[in-house]
């Protein structure tokens, strides 16, 4: 049985999401590439009770999460939680429904009511849960009405299947009809998980950072590290162990000279500010006061201490913010 360390949360800070009552880490763990069947289950153990004895409390999924087959991220984290389901209500549980899922027509890509509130029955199945804190449409439809979609998140809600819900790869204009819907229908939206990161500001050029913040909605980030260029391991070129090398990412493309040049800058920055290069990407995303948590993931324990101890380290001064930004935009 497993037994937490009792210092857990000294070494954490806790950001509210928007203006919700809903304490999240300021750094989460996304159990996205490395939770699956083709993975070790000590190893995902292991980073599950490493991750939680840093007082990271938010474990987001999927219903596609994991490899070889979808759902076997939230399978294999069902299992890690028999050990510790003394500690279930110092978690928050996140999943997700939008990507494709199952043959036929209703498990495809899509926010149809029939296919979000289908695939959290599954994936509550699949974690042995009766509810999750926060269930997200994933991705956004075009082809279903954003009234269905709502209505069926606000459903799972009433059901007391989710306590909060959110969307995730929803720009600014299609955040802000979820907010009309969910406003009318009272549903505790709380959150928007888009990508942002040094290397990919979307959320601020689309203005959608600056919404959600004025609307009391949280930002939970992924891809802080930018399929992780934003580390240590290519700043001398591409290993071959590194998911770059082994082609496992579209982002190789984007590691030219300029890029290497460009990451050992912004290293020179972080190894002044005691820190590592991964570490100054994820402080500068939480610099940003819309973002609540940054989620990262990682293939082993020591990643996730490395990561954690960002938050040793997350106030700027004005002369490296305008360092930064100079480098980023050579």
């Amino acid at each position: 049985m497993f037994v937490a360390n009792e210092n857990r949360y000294e070494t954490m800070k806790y950001n509210r999401c928007g203006t919700s009552g809903l304490m999240l880490p300021a750094v989460s763990l996304g159990l996205w590439q490395n939770f699956g069947h083709k993975g070790c289950f000590a190893n995902m153990e292991n980073m599950i009770h490493t991750a939680f004895n840093l007082g990271i409390t938010h474990f987001d999924l999927a219903n596609n999460y994991g490899h070889p087959y979808n759902g076997s991220a939230e399978e294999n984290f069902g299992r890690i939680l028999d050990d510790m389901r003394h500690y279930r209500d110092e978690m928050c549980i996140s999943t997700k429904a939008g990507y494709e899922m199952w043959p036929g027509p209703y498990g495809n890509r899509n926010g149809s009511r029939k296919y979000l509130l289908a695939s959290l029955d599954q994936s509550l199945k699949r974690m042995k849960l009766d509810y999750v804190d926060i269930f997200y449409h994933h991705v956004f439809d075009p082809n279903t009405p954003l009234e269905e979609t709502a209505l069926a998140l606000d459903q799972a809600v009433k059901q007391g299947k989710a306590l909060y819900v959110g969307i995730s790869n929803y720009n600014k204009e299609q955040t802000a009809k979820m907010v009309e819907l969910f406003a009318e229908l009272k549903t505790p939206f709380i959150v928007n998980q888009p990508s942002y990161a040094m290397l990919n500001r979307w959320v601020e050029q689309d203005g959608l950072d600056k919404f959600v913040e004025e609307k009391g909605i949280g930002l939970a980030v992924f891809s802080p590290l930018y399929q992780g260029l934003l580390t240590n391991k290519y700043l001398n070129g591409v290993p071959a162990d590194s998911r770059i090398g082994k082609g496992e990412t579209w982002i190789g493309s984007q590691l030219n000279e300029a890029m290497v040049a460009k990451l050992n800058k912004l290293n020179a920055v972080a190894e002044r500010r005691g820190q590592k290069l991964s570490q100054l990407a994820l402080s500068w995303v939480l610099h940003n006061p819309a973002v609540a948590t940054v989620l990262i993931g990682a293939s082993r324990p020591e990643q996730i201490v490395e990561n954690a101890a960002c938050i040793n380290n997350l106030e700027f001064s004005a002369e490296e913010i305008a360092e930064i930004e100079a480098i980023l935009a050579e």
